[in-house]
């Protein structure tokens, strides 16, 4: 069956904070200059905002750009930050770092704790009232291009494929979707997007990224124990000093809380379990004592690009750009991205809408890394840009090395420092201690599949796996034999298992699991795992986290 096609000004692949901006500027452009543009945004999700998952405290600027009026106009940004705590934690204690001392990065006064999947259903209403045609449950499956190599735009994915490979009785083809620019804003580790950067070498002159996944738990707990505009943020136990990671508590409105713990990917020990982690946090007793006596909601994970500014790719490339954490626009100092993706779908639009005024397509829109070397955003990341590089030499010293960085010298200091890949720093298992996890308790502590089951998880069984194995023999060979399977541990959601039979160890992948944190992308030692898009609509369904 051959498939169908449809031709915009601009297609968008993602609906989150950065694609949903970029749409939104878009179609304020041309009203402004009574001009219709064709503006279309696909989404992989089942609905606008299930797919979205962070801390979030949100600083408002970018938003405040893009719609000043928002506040009249109802976005649920609706607990303003009032505390700040940095906590250093020892196993049974802690330590408060004073305010003063904090670098400016660590100091919230002026933004919003939010639920960023109601902010991005907020926007993707905005950018549908505006006329942007948005298409929930529809996957970027295959970038496509045109005879002089540029991006024409990208295909969607086949629907009822068996997990044969093969055409079912409800096959439908994907749909083609053409345009004269394609931005792409799929999220932390996209899967076009890494395609996008091998094609076109976008990382020739940066670093490699380097990430972090967060795990996030959202909680309703007593009362007494709320404490709205609360944000804690943890280093120290039960991370060793070697190994970036840290907690964050924010209290929401509605008696509930936001809770969740990041470890950096670059970790060396293959016994090492991210989840486990995170549970054995809730343990301690500064934070324990928020959630006595209260109930989990929601459970979720997704990988945190966390390099910064160094570690940027090339933004574009002959029709069309990289936008959001497509791109890495994250702030890893503050903890924060929602901001930075905002304002990169906004120059990018800006960029996009320049050209086709002047009747240009499929180019490079040079314009939007001029405006980004131009912008507070580039400011921002260049102030912070040794963050993640400090972390690297030690909780202690990083802390050190940075504060002094940031409160003496105010981010100035003339030096870069690089970042390195994450997947090639694990040590051989004999080389490394075990950790002994504790058993879940069910009640404050809990297991992966329990976990999974409030992340509203599905996929159709009867399709390929989107974990694709480049060599299934490297599973048993390499990663068991070596490293013990590190992937049964830094998956979150049980998706990888070690099955021993009479003929041997082997690696089943329970696919219908997966929270597409993309963490197996990133982190695999031999890169043999490759995450692609499953069939539009499934994966988990977030509820506002």
């Amino acid at each position: 069956m051959e498939r169908e096609s449809m031709e915009f000004d601009v297609l968008i692949v993602g609906g989150g904070p950065a694609g949903l901006s970029a749409a939104i500027r878009l179609k304020q452009l041309a009203a402004d200059k009574g001009q219709e543009l064709a503006i279309c945004l696909i989404e992989k999700a089942a609905e606008i905002g299930a797919h979205i998952l962070s801390g979030a405290v949100m600083d408002p600027k970018a938003l405040t750009e893009l719609i000043p009026d928002w506040q009249a106009l109802g976005a649920p940004l609706n607990t303003p930050v009032t505390e700040d705590q940095m906590l250093f934690l020892s196993e049974t204690g802690a330590r408060q770092a004073p305010n003063r001392l904090l670098p400016d990065s660590f100091i919230n006064h002026g933004n919003y704790i939010v639920r960023l999947g109601n902010v991005v259903k907020w926007l993707g209403e905005q950018a549908e009232a505006l006329g942007v045609e948005v298409y929930p449950g529809f996957a970027g499956a295959e970038i496509l291009f045109d005879e002089a190599g540029a991006v024409k735009g990208v295909a969607t994915g086949d629907m009822g494929v068996g997990r044969d490979g093969e055409p079912g009785p409800a096959y439908q083809p994907g749909m083609e979707l053409h345009a004269k620019y394609t931005l792409f804003a799929e999220g932390c580790r996209g899967h076009l997007g890494k395609q996008l950067e091998e094609k076109f070498r976008l990382r020739e002159a940066s670093d490699p990224q380097t990430y972090g996944i967060g795990i996030k738990e959202l909680w309703e707990v007593k009362p007494e124990h709320h404490r709205p505009g609360l944000v804690v943020h943890t280093a120290g136990w039960p991370m060793d000093n070697a190994t970036y990671g840290g907690g964050f508590l924010y209290h929401l409105e509605d008696n509930l809380v936001a809770l969740g713990f990041v470890v950096g990917l670059n970790y060396t020990n293959p016994h090492l379990s991210p989840f486990e982690e995170m549970q054995r946090w809730k343990t301690h007793p500064e934070i324990r004592k928020h959630l006595e006596g209260g109930k989990r909601l929601q459970y979720g994970a997704r990988a945190i690009a966390a390099g910064g500014l160094q570690s940027l790719p090339k933004l574009v490339f002959p029709g069309g750009g990289l936008i959001g954490d497509d791109a890495g626009f994250l702030n890893a100092a503050r903890i924060k991205g929602s901001h930075a993706a905002i304002k990169s779908g906004m120059l990018a639009a800006e960029a996009a809408f320049e050209a086709l005024a002047a009747e240009r397509a499929r180019d490079e829109l040079d314009a939007y890394p001029a405006a980004f070397q131009a912008s507070w955003l580039h400011a921002e990341l260049h102030k912070t840009r040794n963050f993640k590089p400090y972390m690297k030499k030690g909780l202690y010293l990083g802390s050190l090395l940075f504060g002094i960085d940031q409160v003496l010298f105010r981010g100035k200091l003339p030096w870069t420092l690089h970042n390195s890949a994450d997947h090639d720093k694990l040590k051989l298992a004999a080389e490394c201690p075990k950790i002994d996890y504790p058993k879940p308790d069910g009640v404050l502590t809990f297991d992966r599949l329990s976990s999974v089951f409030l992340s509203n998880t599905n996929h159709e069984e009867d399709q390929p796996c989107h974990l694709q194995l480049k060599d299934p023999s490297v599973a048993i060979r390499v990663n068991l034999e070596k490293y013990d399977a590190p992937e049964q541990r830094y998956c979150p959601a049980g998706v990888y298992e070690i099955v021993r039979e009479e003929s041997g160890p082997r690696l089943q992948i329970n696919a219908q699991n997966c929270v597409h944190c993309k963490t197996c992308d990133i982190k695999d030692p031999t890169q043999n795992i490759n995450w692609v898009v499953p069939q539009g609509g499934e994966g988990p369904i977030y509820q506002g986290m």
